[in-house]
């Protein structure tokens, strides 16, 4: 026998717009944590590459990226044979990407369980 008197209200969509929204600002949060990490091992001669560093995010797109933005930028980054002060290396931006890995897991985690708290 069901209980009239028992209502059940669905505020589901509000649910996932919150944790959609704040999973969002987390992969940013993420970015800006990989930004840094990667800043400070890209090659330096001058700092422009360093500081050419930037996290660019589309909300409307789901889209956030992490970039550095000078000519020299993906050859600094790929090729292997350069040599770099010590600290500074090729893959700066690929090798932090594996090694921050669980670290951006957990920001984003924490900005998503902030979303439904």
């Amino acid at each position: 026998m069901a209980d009239e008197g028992m209502q059940l209200e669905w505020h589901g969509d509000e649910i996932l717009a919150a944790i959609s929204g704040s999973s969002f600002r987390g992969v940013q949060l993420a970015a800006e944590h990989l930004l840094q990490v990667s800043s400070n091992i890209a090659p330096i001669e001058e700092g422009d590459l360093q500081r050419s560093g930037e996290v660019s995010s589309d909300p409307g797109r789901g889209v956030v990226a992490v970039s550095f933005d000078r000519p020299y930028a993906v050859r600094q980054h790929e090729d292997m044979t350069y040599r770099h002060d010590e600290g500074r290396q090729a893959k700066y931006l690929e090798d932090p990407m594996h090694s921050e890995q669980d670290t951006m897991i957990r920001i984003i985690h924490r900005a998503a369980k902030k979303g439904i708290d």
